[in-house]
């Protein structure tokens, strides 16, 4: 992953036409295009990052042989003792099913260009290590037995290959030495755009490719951008690509001329509204976030996200029309740490019962309030009823709009009422748990207590 965070958003949300305004008919079309090949992903809302390579080995996350700034003569040990002999792609599997995610994306090759698949152009990959073995394989054939969407992660720096320039964070970045020699940048994208079509062309399909990153001047037209993109849409034409050939920011993914990605990748945090072009149209976005504080395997980080922060982490992506790809990093083993799993499982018992108010779920009609989130499905509003609140929740206006309410957590009827110790105003529509007297006077579940309001003919912009 990209090692600093994406601070700002602002240069995404540009809201300052009707929805559904375009400057022209191929900016529009390519704007149907999209919002079409991205239909199930929206509706999927939830998935899996894993990031694994042999940086699990100095278990100091994936950006060790940059922050070291180590020569590839001196982080060959480290691929030398990669032996994930405990790698399992079905264990991996059935946990995401079990947390309720619908994709996964595995990162294929980091940024220190070692290789998950066995690649044909480089000897630089597992199966030089682990004959036989082709984890990239393993991984896909895995999580499609579960019914769950694949997508690969591909980086598109490499600071392994003798022709990509010590630029950016490459390890080597002060060795003057070093960056003297002759660097052949077109061979180096014929390396690169060959590796993400053997991605492309030998392991049948793939929903998702997930690129990383630009910055600088390397971006877009850098990279071949749209050369590299045809090939993929020729072998792959469904698959569905993320923004970041174009590099931090924009909103350019329905630019009039070519596309360059499906959606956009704000990284540990969630923007404060819906992300929107510039003329007011939504824009497909996906949050990503580990659940401690690295991305790669860190032995020392035990920087735990709860099981509850998770949730609202999703709860909050859904309400703003975007998705969260939350990430685990096995170790060298290959194996997923024990407290990823057990925070997965524990989100995966919340999913079991509330599910149906993330998936296929996006902005309501309502704003965000102090007691938690809206979601909504058409006709189908969800009170997420997260913090603590004294008495009901009050959701004024719509008592003449509601055909029912159901609390998600057994099926039953809520109680609904007008009047609230006093409060008698003419828009009143309080909801209260209280009333049930085998919940103790305790909300029936105290991460996040779901209602569900079945509206009259309403609908809803996912």
């Amino acid at each position: 992953m990209k090692k600093y965070l994406l601070v700002i958003l602002t240069c995404f949300v540009v809201n300052t036409a009707s929805a559904q305004d375009f400057p022209n008919k191929s900016y529009q079309s390519n704007y149907e295009t999209i919002m079409n090949r991205t239909e199930w992903w929206r509706q999927a809302r939830f998935g899996m990052f894993i990031h694994f390579g042999a940086y699990a080995v100095p278990a100091s996350g994936e950006w060790f042989k940059s922050n070291k700034k180590l020569t590839t003569e001196e982080y060959q040990k480290y691929i030398d003792d990669f032996n994930p002999d405990l790698f399992d792609a079905r264990k991996w599997a059935k946990l995401a099913k079990e947390a309720g995610m619908k994709y996964a994306v595995l990162t294929a090759k980091h940024h220190d260009g070692y290789c998950l698949f066995d690649s044909k152009l480089t000897d630089y990959k597992i199966s030089t290590y682990m004959p036989e073995r082709d984890l990239v394989r393993e991984y896909l054939e895995a999580f499609r037995a579960e019914g769950l969407k694949v997508g690969l992660y591909y980086s598109v720096i490499d600071w392994h290959h003798k022709d990509y320039p010590n630029v950016g964070n490459h390890p080597q970045r002060e060795d003057e030495g070093y960056g003297k020699q002759k660097f052949d940048w077109d061979n180096y994208l014929k390396y690169m755009h060959g590796q993400v079509e053997e991605l492309v062309t030998n392991y049948g399909n793939i929903d998702i490719m997930w690129f990383d990153y630009s910055f600088g001047e390397y971006k877009g037209e850098k990279w071949k951008s749209r050369e590299l993109i045809e090939m993929v849409r020729k072998h792959q034409p469904d698959i569905i690509l993320n923004n970041r050939l174009v590099g931090d920011g924009g909103s350019s993914i329905f630019d009039a001329e070519y596309p360059l990605g499906d959606f956009n990748t704000p990284e540990q945090q969630i923007p404060e509204a819906p992300i929107k072009d510039q003329y007011g149209n939504l824009i497909p976005w996906e949050t990503c976030l580990t659940l401690n504080n690295s991305w790669g395997y860190k032995a020392t980080d035990s920087d735990w996200k709860s099981p509850q922060l998770v949730i609202h982490t999703l709860v909050n992506c859904v309400s703003k029309g975007g998705n969260l790809l939350l990430n685990v990093g096995p170790n060298a083993k290959g194996v997923i740490p024990e407290p990823s799993v057990k925070i997965l499982q524990e989100v995966g018992k919340w999913m079991s019962k509330n599910g149906e108010s993330i998936y296929a779920c996006g902005i309501p009609e309502l704003p965000k309030t102090d007691w938690g989130r809206y979601t909504q499905n058409g006709n189908k509003l969800y009170a997420h009823w997260m913090y603590p609140h004294l008495g009901g929740i009050n959701i004024k206006g719509y008592a003449e709009k509601t055909k029912q309410v159901i609390l998600l957590h057994d099926g039953s009827e809520a109680h609904t009422f007008t009047s609230w110790w006093g409060n008698q105003n003419k828009d009143n529509f309080f909801i209260n748990v209280k009333a049930y007297p085998h919940f103790a006077y305790q909300l029936p579940d105290d991460i996040d207590t779901v209602f569900r309001l079945e509206l009259k003919n309403v609908e809803s912009d996912q």
